[in-house]
Formats: structure tokens, C-alpha cells, sequence
């Protein structure tokens, strides 16, 4: 059994292009064409085989859409368990325009799924049992708010649970508590928490208070350019971004939860796994388009979290 299984309930084919300028209307003429398996476990489970460890990513799929999605993720090399759905799995594209350095991102909302479906999934999940779970991403229709908290619930206790999500689906497992680890933006973590943050130390001070009532262990919110922040029940600390050249946003977060998996995995502490997590957000920014971190990447901006 591996050693880490991430689940993506709502995965996609990541499509990811060039143009000089987009104009309404009128053709938009691509170039440099590409195509990822994607969704924020897979995604995940895509940097960790990177760095060697071993990992199966875990997904809900159906249609032709479905099929190209084992397809790509079979021509990746990476261990997975597909449950099969009778709805398509969606596409996503990110258009970068030359001209001006920003990026276009076109996110469907994703297939409809029956109680069965998801279930399949939380079912394939309690039995691998592994020692690590990484749960990230949106809920597909049909799936209800509470569905990462009754997994949450039902998790052997050997098995350390790490969530990336948003909204209800957040709030819900938040409320439920037991989490190892739960990575919200700052706009994801004001929206739970009902407020916003003027500063690093407030977010910080909220967080603590999170983990000190039970919800998880860890909380690391992230913050884009500006930094992170990592509280547990005791403390918190903040760290500025390492300053690089962004090509894209696209995976930054995922990027960032596989380099913090990667460091407990490892057996390194809290902060050094946070940092090792920094290093790969950082590192994701620098590929264009769908692409994720790289290995040589985030070493070499390990040495700017010390």
C-alpha cells in the first residue's frame, strides 16, 4: 500500500495554450498546446511520484473525458484507482497572452454524481487505509456539503488526513475536526471565518484558536505572493514568498500541500515541512501554463526558507 493516497473527487483535464492577445469575437489563433491530468489530488499525487514517493491518486472519472484522463495519467507513470462515473469528467483551459503576461482560466463546474459514486470513492479510501490521505479539491454535484467530514469521521485513526478545499465543504469538515493538516487560502479561510485580516498576525491569532478547539493540528493558510502562514495550538509564524519570476499561478497551491506531505513524509517537523511546502508553491509559479513543481526547483529554493 503506498505510503500517501490522494482523493479528487472533481477531477479535470487541464488544457493550457499560448496567444499573443485574446479579443472577443473574433479567432483566438493557440499555440503550444498541452494537456494535464488534473484536480487538486491528483495534482498532488503528480509532485509527490516526483520526488519518489510512493503515492496513488484516487478519482472519480466517466465518459470519453474519463478515458482521456487514464490515458494521460497512465502515460505520467503514476499508480491510480479510477471510480467510475456515468457523467463526463469536465476540461479546464488556461490561456496565457503574451502581450500582456496574464492568464485566462476557464473552470467548468464538473460532472453530476449519484450517491453511489462518491461513496464508491470514500469506500476505496477506508480500505487502503494508508498513512496518508490527501483530500483536495471542489465537491462535484450531487455530492453533499458534509461528504470530507463523514470521511474524516470514518478514517482509521493511523491515518493522517490532509484537506484542501473550500466553502461549505471546508466549514463542514472543519467543524467535524481531526484533521492532521487544512490548507485554505486567505480569501478561503476569511469566507469560513466570517471576517477579514488586515495582518499575518490575525490570521494567525484565528488559526491558532481553529486548532486549539480540536479542528486539525495544522492549519497553513496561504497568502500568494505575499506568504504563508502555519498556527497550531500554541503558535504561529509567517514567512514572506521567495521572490521569483511568476508564469503562472496554476498548481501553486498543490504545489505547496505535496512539498509539506513530502516533508512529514520525510519525518521532518512542522516548520521545516512548512518550509519544504513554501519552496514548492514557489517553485510551481515558474512552469508556464498546467505544469507543476520540479524537483531541482524547490531544492534550490529550500535555501530561501531557512
Amino acid at each position: 500500500m503506498p505510503a500517501v493516497l490522494t482523493l479528487t473527487l472533481n477531477p479535470t483535464i487541464d488544457s493550457a495554450c499560448e496567444a499573443e492577445r485574446v479579443f472577443p469575437t473574433h479567432k483566438v489563433r493557440t499555440h503550444g498546446q498541452r494537456y494535464d491530468p488534473g484536480g487538486g489530488g491528483i495534482n498532488v499525487a503528480r509532485v509527490l511520484a516526483r520526488f519518489g514517493v510512493p503515492v496513488e491518486a484516487a478519482y472519480l472519472g466517466g465518459g470519453v473525458t474519463g478515458a482521456l484522463l487514464d490515458e494521460l495519467l497512465d502515460q505520467s507513470g503514476l499508480a491510480r484507482h479510477r471510480v467510475p462515473i456515468h457523467d463526463h469528467t469536465r476540461m479546464s483551459l488556461a490561456v496565457f497572452e503574451r502581450a500582456t503576461g496574464q492568464e485566462y482560466r476557464f473552470v467548468p463546474e464538473g460532472p453530476l454524481v449519484s450517491e453511489g459514486e462518491w461513496h464508491g470513492a470514500i469506500d476505496h479510501c477506508l480500505a487502503a487505509a494508508p498513512d496518508w490521505l490527501v483530500v483536495s479539491g471542489s465537491l462535484p454535484r450531487g455530492a453533499p456539503e458534509g461528504t470530507y467530514a463523514e470521511l474524516a469521521d470514518r478514517l482509521p485513526a493511523a491515518t493522517r488526513l490532509v484537506l484542501d478545499t473550500s466553502g461549505p465543504a471546508l466549514a463542514a469538515a472543519i467543524e467535524a475536526g481531526g484533521l492532521y493538516l487544512v490548507k485554505p487560502s486567505q480569501g478561503e479561510f476569511e469566507a469560513l471565518c466570517g471576517r477579514s485580516f488586515a495582518t499575518p498576525d490575525e490570521v494567525g491569532e484565528a488559526a491558532m484558536a481553529l486548532a486549539a478547539r480540536g479542528a486539525a493540528r495544522y492549519i497553513a493558510v496561504t497568502m500568494g505572493h505575499r506568504g504563508a502562514l502555519l498556527a497550531d495550538a500554541t503558535g504561529h509564524a509567517y514567512r514572506p514568498s521567495a521572490p521569483v519570476e511568476v508564469r503562472s499561478a496554476t498548481g501553486a497551491g498543490d504545489s505547496f500541500v505535496a512539498g509539506m506531505v513530502h516533508g512529514f513524509v520525510l519525518g521532518e517537523d512542522a516548520p521545516r515541512a512548512f518550509a519544504r511546502g513554501m519552496a514548492a508553491g514557489s517553485a510551481a509559479v515558474l512552469s508556464p501554463g498546467t505544469d507543476l513543481c520540479h524537483p531541482e526547483d524547490v531544492e534550490r529554493l529550500l535555501a530561501a526558507y531557512p
